[in-house]
């Protein structure tokens, strides 16, 4: 496993940061609306923020005089291709023991 891909699920195995990732899935987003409902300060969520862009996971951009958090594409793309392997190994075992079933 590559070590960017090794650091950033090891990022993402925080609940904080997670809750996160998981929020910026529907769009670009301030750390004021990132924050809305967590359990913890804006400040904690600036953090965690940095902490998912050293690992690549987000990126941001200047909006007036706030920023803009969002998935970077290229991550999530490394992610489902990861997760993907795993499923096609998944459906294939599945298939053996059906077949093997059936004999």
């Amino acid at each position: 496993m590559k070590t960017n891909l090794r650091r950033r699920l090891h990022v993402l195995g925080d609940p904080t940061r997670l809750a996160i990732f998981e929020r910026l899935e529907r769009g670009p987003l301030a750390v004021v609306q990132i924050a809305k409902g967590l359990p913890v300060t804006r400040p904690a969520v600036s953090q965690h923020l940095k902490v998912l862009k050293d690992a690549g996971l987000v990126t941001d951009q200047k909006a007036g005089n706030r920023r803009l958090y969002s998935l970077n594409a290229a991550a999530m793309g490394e992610l489902r291709d990861y997760f993907q392997q795993f499923w096609g190994e998944a459906l294939a075992s599945f298939k053996q023991a059906v077949e093997e079933t059936e004999r």
